[in-house]
């Protein structure tokens, strides 16, 4: 079964999933790649979701730099591997599509990279915003340009910009 609620935060809605293999999914209210809702889905309490809403809070106040969370992303084993890989770009640091795939192992792979990127399941915790082009541009995100860029704000890898998102 898989119990889910939304969360009110600094860059809207977000809907939390977890299992008891772990925290599934983090969406924002308008996701380029909504995730299916399964019959096993239901609306409710679950510790895992409550210890995501209390470390995401935490971020949002500038108290966390890193999240402690069991996580159970679902993709295949490629794209798994890239978003375990996300985990190790540290707070307020950015690294290119071009690094990722290095990281990965699949250097020549720089798009299917991106591909895997754009589809991670636990964005924030699993920092795909932290992802750039090698230009330093911020490419396409989940949630949003304007997300990306408050997140990134937010852990000091841009200089603040007047106006998004407070």
């Amino acid at each position: 079964m898989i119990v889910h609620r939304t969360l009110a935060s600094p860059v809207g809605p977000l809907l939390l999933a977890a299992g008891d293999d772990g925290l599934r999914l983090i969406e924002f209210d308008a996701p380029r790649h909504a995730h299916r809702r399964g019959a096993d889905w239901r609306e409710g309490d679950h510790p895992l979701l409550d210890a995501a809403e209390a470390q995401l809070r935490e971020y949002f106040a500038g108290a966390r730099r890193a999240f402690e969370l069991p996580l159970a992303p679902q993709g295949t084993p490629f794209q798994v591997q890239v978003w375990r890989t996300l985990a190790r770009i540290g707070y307020g640091e950015t690294w290119s599509y071009a690094r990722l795939a290095q990281a990965v192992g699949r250097p020549s792979a720089t798009r299917a990279v991106g591909a895997a990127n754009g589809r991670n399941p636990l964005p924030i915790v699993l920092p795909c915003h932290r992802v750039i082009g090698s230009d330093g541009s911020l490419t396409g995100f989940g949630g949003g340009l304007p997300v990306k860029r408050f997140l990134l704000e937010l852990e000091g890898a841009l200089p603040r910009a007047a106006g998004l998102f407070g």
